[in-house]
């Protein structure tokens, strides 16, 4: 049930050409050394929680127990910062500091709203995180709600 949501999600945002890597998220971004193993920029996709109700019994199924479910996906969405975007910079080098923004907003302009199975309901923005880091890396996580079933 989980893994075509994933890989659902992960050929819709592959659908952009200014992200080099999406994948589902097994902690690429933990090794702090200068050899990660993803492309810049990346969007790593999890299904981090999962609220499951019992909705009745179905004996001509498989499971029989029939279930819904609340569940987040979290994208997160990286790129490694290498430019400067103070006030004095050159504008180039400005533009291309901001670009984790843009790609914030396409990724949302292709997700909210949209079914990946049809064992879901739409994707729907909850909120986002910054995740400080000290490498470099400019780190977000944006996170969706979906409801599911087993029906």
């Amino acid at each position: 049930m989980i893994e075509p949501v994933i890989k659902s999600i992960q050929d819709k945002i592959a659908s952009l050409n200014t992200i080099k890597y999406v994948d589902e998220d097994w902690g690429q971004l933990d090794y702090y050394s200068p050899n990660f193993p993803v492309q810049w920029p990346c969007v790593l996709i999890d299904i981090t929680n999962g609220q499951f109700e019992n909705i009745g019994i179905d004996k001509t199924a498989t499971p029989k127990n029939r279930q819904t479910a609340n569940t987040l996906v979290s994208l997160t969405i990286a790129n490694l910062k290498l430019t400067n975007s103070s006030g004095r910079a050159p504008q180039l080098q400005k533009d291309t500091a901001f670009n984790i923004w843009e790609l914030q907003e396409d990724i949302h302009k292709l997700l909210q709203g949209w079914r990946p199975t049809t064992n879901t309901g739409t994707l729907t923005r909850t909120g986002f995180t910054r995740v400080k880091r000290d490498d470099g890396v400019q780190e977000y996580t944006v996170v969706y709600s979906m409801g599911m079933t087993n029906v």
